[in-house]
């Protein structure tokens, strides 16, 4: 079985499953999801979810935002991780957007990219989910499942994006890369994977060892 037929089986049992799928960071326009998506980085979307309530009773807009202190954004933040550098973006990233885009979020990647804290991902994540932009975030979700299910040999996240854009469809980019974060969850985890629980690595008759040198 080829790339190209493992796809297709994929991408059947993923609209089995998820034929809906939700952005499972709670916000309320761009920018609120552009902050939530800087906080996920190395946090769940669970914890996320819980802190931004607060951070955005404190200040939801880039206005707002700029005039708070970095260290009052810390104390709220400090759950997610990484609270100082985290804060100190999310303070100077709605300076930036003050400054160089009348306080709105762009629509484009590059200029995503060079606000403060916004790397590849959380750009891609904005651009596909705020303004649907064909973009494929691929986080360690997906880096894994990608692997595991033989559709990328990537060394990195940057390798897998190139290859899961080669397989499948730019207008299912923005969907599929949900998908499969939704599907990873609750089927296919990091630890405890359980093959026979997974349907995808069940009709794909995988083992843990034998997905590495697909065609």
């Amino acid at each position: 079985m080829n790339r190209k037929q493992r796809a297709t089986i994929i991408l059947k049992i993923l609209e089995s499953l998820f034929p809906k799928t939700p952005i499972p960071l709670t916000h309320k326009d761009h920018y609120t999801l552009l902050i939530a998506v800087l906080l996920s980085a190395q946090c769940t979307d669970k914890r996320v979810n819980m802190i931004t309530p607060t951070l955005f009773l404190l200040a939801s807009t880039p206005n707002d935002m700029a005039k708070q202190k970095v260290e009052d954004i810390e104390k709220i933040i400090r759950p997610c991780g990484l609270s100082n550098f985290k804060a100190n973006a999310i303070k100077n990233l709605s300076i930036d957007l003050l400054r160089d885009h009348q306080g709105k979020v762009p629509n484009d990647i590059n200029d995503l990219e060079k606000l403060p804290g916004v790397g590849h991902k959380t750009a891609s994540v904005v651009v596909s989910q705020c303004f649907n932009i064909p973009a494929f975030p691929v986080d360690t979700h997906i880096h894994r499942c990608a692997k595991r299910w033989g559709l990328s040999s990537g060394k990195n996240v940057k390798e897998t994006e190139r290859d899961l854009k080669m397989l499948f469809p730019e207008k299912l980019w923005n969907k599929l890369h949900l998908q499969i974060i939704y599907y990873a969850r609750q089927y296919c985890q990091a630890r405890g994977h359980k093959i026979e629980l997974c349907p995808i690595c069940t009709e794909l008759n995988l083992t843990r060892y034998n997905t590495t040198n697909f065609n």
